[in-house]
C-alpha cells in the first residue's frame, strides 16, 4: 500500500512539474507578463496554496532562509531561461542539472558508482556538452546557463527538504520567503514590469496547481526515495514536457535535442537501473 501511495505521488509530482515548464514558457511567449512578475506571482500563489493546505491540516507553517533562496533562485533563473529557450529543452537542461547536483550528493553522502554506472555519468556529460556546443539549432547560451543554474538551486532545495521534517510545512515558510525574495527583484526590475489577465492566469496555475501542489505531493514522495532515486524518477519530466510543447507551444524537437535527451537520460537512468 506504501507503495503505490508513493508512486502516485511520484507520478502526479512528475506530470506538475512538466506542467510548469509549459505554464511558464507560454506565458513568457504568448502574453505580456515579464519574467520578474511572473516569478513573484507565482511564487504568492504557491505560498498561498501552501499555507492553506497546512491550515487545513492544523500544522505549524515552517522553513528557513536557506532554502527559501534555492527556491527563490530556482524560480526566477526558470522564467528569466524561458525566455529564450524552448520548453523541451529547457526541462532537459533543469533536470539534468537537478540529477547531477543530487547525484553528486549522494556520491559525497558515501554512495559509491559502479563501472556501468560511470559509463552513464560519462554519456549524460557528453549528451549535455552536445547540446551546448555552437551551432545552428544549438539553444542560447544565456538561457542555457540560467537553467542550469536553475537546476542546481533545485537540486540543491530538494536535498535541504528531505531533512526538513514535515515537507508541506517547510514547503509553505519556504515559499512564502521566497515570494518575498520575487517582490524585491520586481520592485528592483519595476521599469520593465508588465501584466496581463492571460499572464496572471498563467502563472497563478504555475504557482498554485503546479508549483505548491505538485511540490507538496514531491517532497511527501522523497521521504521514501534515495538520492539516487529521487534523480532519476525526473527522468520522465523532459519528455512530457516535451508532448507538452509539441501539443500546446507547436514546438519542433530536433535532431540534436533527440540524441542529447537519449544520451543524458539514457546515461542517468544506466546509473540507478539496480
Amino acid at each position: 500500500m506504501e507503495l503505490k501511495s508513493s508512486l502516485l505521488l511520484t507520478t502526479l509530482a512528475m506530470l506538475a512539474f512538466a506542467a510548469n515548464s509549459i505554464f511558464c514558457r507560454m506565458a513568457l511567449k504568448h502574453t505580456n507578463i515579464d519574467a520578474a512578475s511572473f516569478t513573484t506571482i507565482r511564487l504568492l500563489a504557491g505560498a498561498i496554496t501552501l499555507a492553506a493546505i497546512v491550515k487545513l491540516r492544523h500544522g505549524d507553517i515552517a522553513g528557513n532562509w536557506r532554502s527559501a533562496f534555492a527556491l527563490f533562485a530556482y524560480a526566477a533563473c526558470f522564467s528569466f531561461a524561458y525566455l529564450s529557450l524552448p520548453a523541451a529543452t529547457g526541462a532537459l537542461l533543469l533536470f539534468g542539472a537537478v540529477q547531477a547536483t543530487m547525484l553528486g550528493y549522494g556520491f559525497y553522502a558515501g554512495e559509491r558508482l559502479k563501472r556501468s554506472q560511470l559509463v552513464g555519468v560519462l554519456c549524460a556529460l557528453i549528451g549535455l556538452i552536445g547540446l551546448l556546443l555552437p551551432g545552428l539549432k544549438a539553444p542560447p547560451l544565456q538561457g542555457a546557463l540560467l537553467m542550469l543554474a536553475a537546476g542546481i538551486a533545485w537540486g540543491v532545495y530538494s536535498l535541504r527538504a528531505k531533512n526538513s521534517g514535515d515537507p508541506t510545512c517547510a514547503t509553505a515558510g519556504n515559499f512564502i520567503r521566497a515570494a518575498v525574495l520575487a517582490l524585491a527583484l520586481s520592485a528592483i526590475l519595476w521599469q520593465g514590469a508588465a501584466i496581463d489577465l492571460s499572464g496572471m492566469r498563467y502563472a497563478i496555475a504555475s504557482g498554485a496547481l503546479a508549483s505548491g501542489l505538485g511540490y507538496a505531493l514531491w517532497y511527501s514522495a522523497l521521504r521514501d526515495l534515495t538520492a539516487s532515486s529521487a534523480a532519476t524518477v525526473q527522468l520522465s519530466v523532459p519528455i512530457l514536457a516535451a508532448v507538452g510543447g509539441i501539443v500546446f507551444l507547436n514546438e519542433i524537437l530536433t535532431l540534436r535535442l533527440m540524441i542529447a535527451g537519449v544520451a543524458i537520460l539514457g546515461g542517468i537512468a544506466l546509473v540507478i537501473r539496480k
